[in-house]
């Protein structure tokens, strides 16, 4: 069983597990039961980053139409529409070894699907979890519970992977965002 973080904890990923290069990132949640018409649909993502926390280009951003970075270093494994079922609802594999250069973050995100035109937010979903597996093992290294602190978000950043020195680090961050794929887009430099 893996180490339980709590929001703005840092943990190390690669020096205290040595050989580890390849994880899987798996998110899940549960929504709330409301009185809307229409059912949740949660989409994961990565935005590969430069050393200003921004996306150069396009094919920097990993989501479910665009499912693999061009360097093979990130893939999204598809999208689940519903979060139906227990465990991972998406997941996000990485092979740090393959991880170009200029990439020194690697940022996790969810956001709602059409959260504005269906009246949905982040304050409608619990249980919302983050954990990363070592691909290899399949042990579990580390879980991020995000806690019910959510209410008009439509986006998250649940978590970052980054570059320290040689080693890889995780940072539990749990930030939300107004504005849904849009805001965030933006904040890593991207056009909406």
């Amino acid at each position: 069983m893996g180490i339980n973080l709590s929001k703005g904890q840092r943990i190390d990923l690669t020096k205290t597990n040595p050989g580890l290069t390849k994880v899987i990132v798996g998110l899940g949640w549960d929504t709330n039961h409301y009185h809307g018409r229409h059912d949740f649909d949660l989409d994961a993502s990565a935005f590969l980053t430069d050393a200003n926390n921004k996306a150069v280009q396009d094919s920097d951003f990993i989501f479910y139409n665009n499912l693999v970075h061009p360097s093979g270093s990130v893939e999204h494994t598809g999208d689940n529409r519903t979060g139906e079922g227990d465990g991972d609802d998406e997941q996000i594999k990485i092979d740090f070894s393959k991880v170009p250069a200029n990439i020194h973050r690697i940022a996790i995100t969810v956001t709602i699907h059409d959260a504005d035109a269906r009246n949905q937010n982040f304050g409608q979903v619990s249980n919302a979890f983050v954990r990363v597996v070592d691909e290899e093992s399949k042990n579990e290294v580390l879980r991020f519970d995000l806690g019910e602190d959510f209410s008009v978000e439509t986006a998250v950043v649940i978590c970052e992977l980054y570059r320290h020195t040689w080693e890889w680090k995780f940072n539990a961050v749990a930030s939300g965002f107004a504005g849904g794929l849009g805001a965030l887009c933006r904040n890593f430099g991207l056009d909406a």
